[in-house]
This record gives C-alpha cells, sequence and structure tokens, in this order.
C-alpha cells in the first residue's frame, strides 16, 4: 500500500491487523483449486476501497488475469512478465520464477 495510506493510520492500528486494504493483491491457484472462486474472490477484491490492482495467476494454465476497479478482466495467456503500471511504477513481474 502507498506509505500516505500507511501513515494515516494511528500508531494502534499499526501494531495490530491494520484496518486497511492494500493498493495490491496478488492470488496464486494452487493446482487443485477450482477457477471460479478465485475469480469470485478477485472481483470482490477490487469491490473494496484503495484496492487498485489485482493479479490471479494461474500456474496450471499459465495465463494471469489482471484486476482493476470498474474494468473488465484482462486476460494475459503465458506472459514472459507482468507489468504492476501505474499503480506499481517500475515494477515488472518475471513470470518465469512463478512457472
Amino acid at each position: 500500500m502507498k506509505l500516505e495510506r500507511w501513515n494515516a493510520l494511528s500508531a494502534e492500528q499499526q501494531q495490530r491487523f491494520a484496518p486497511i486494504c492494500p493498493d495490491f493483491v496478488v492470488e496464486l491457484r494452487s493446482l487443485g483449486d477450482n477457477l471460479q472462486p478465485l475469480k469470485d474472490k478477485m472481483t470482490e477484491y477490487m469491490q473494496e476501497p484503495g484496492v487498485q490492482l489485482g493479479f490471479l495467476i494461474d500456474r496450471k494454465h499459465r495465463r494471469v488475469y489482471i484486476y482493476r476497479p470498474g474494468k473488465s478482466e484482462e486476460i494475459l495467456e503465458n506472459p514472459d512478465t507482468v507489468s504492476g503500471e501505474p499503480v506499481l511504477p517500475g515494477f515488472s513481474l518475471k513470470m518465469n520464477k512463478v512457472w
């Protein structure tokens, strides 16, 4: 999450389970997971205040589903990298480390 959002919390909130959603979420599909419940979870995340970007990584089929609030799901087939722009400037996930 962005530092200014973290700093807006009280010291007590920062010491416990913080009542704040991250800017970015990642869900990694395990081999035994059904895809649809994970997609539903990602859609729910995008409705939380503060969440700006989500990656659902399906290693079994080498797909990355990208979620952004108010936008349709984007699907990348066997990408080499996945960019976090503009939410995470300069962040790029190298998928050969994941597959």
